[in-house]
């Protein structure tokens, strides 16, 4: 199967430890402007990935998205350090950040104001209903938004009630 080279490329280049290699902080990053842009990775036939850019977008985010089929898109969460019980139907990346699922733009920009060193980034594991991008009626699951660390470990950043 093939996988797109160029974007594993463009999602290691934004990982934490290569951009601060390569002398550029988060700070700094954050200085330029780069922290709003956005590059999505997710499968074309899945209609709330691009729901859930289109929240992104209105919250002020610059989008870049880019279809992968599904073993390419699973090899690339493997890569860019998404533990399997965090996974979701597409991966970002922000800032050097990887953004898994349907994780909420106020729990984005409170990672990037907080910019923790040896964090991976977030992720809201499956699909929870109500979660941005799979609104459905009035109805909202309760689910979690987790902070992954470097060395593969948790732990909770935010919770949303049942509603």
């Amino acid at each position: 199967m093939f996988v797109k080279p160029l974007l594993f490329a463009a999602f290691a280049m934004t990982l934490p430890g290569l951009a601060q290699a390569q002398g550029q902080t988060r700070d700094q990053a954050q200085a330029q402007g780069q922290t709003r842009d956005m590059l999505v990775a997710r499968s074309p036939s899945c209609g709330c990935c691009g729901a859930w850019m289109q929240r992104m977008q209105a919250e002020g985010f610059a989008v870049t998205a880019d279809n992968m089929e599904s073993e390419a898109l699973y090899r690339l969460k493997e890569a860019v350090g998404v533990p399997e019980e965090m996974a979701s139907c597409h991966t970002a990346v922000v800032a050097g950040y990887v953004i898994e699922g349907h994780v909420p733009a106020a729990d984005i920009r409170r990672l990037l104001a907080e910019a923790p060193e040896g964090v991976v980034g977030l992720a809201v594991p499956g699909m929870p209903v109500g979660a941005p991008g799979m609104e459905y009626q009035d109805i909202r699951e309760a689910y979690q938004v987790h902070l992954i660390r470097a060395d593969g470990s948790s732990e909770v950043y935010a919770s949303y009630p049942e509603g």
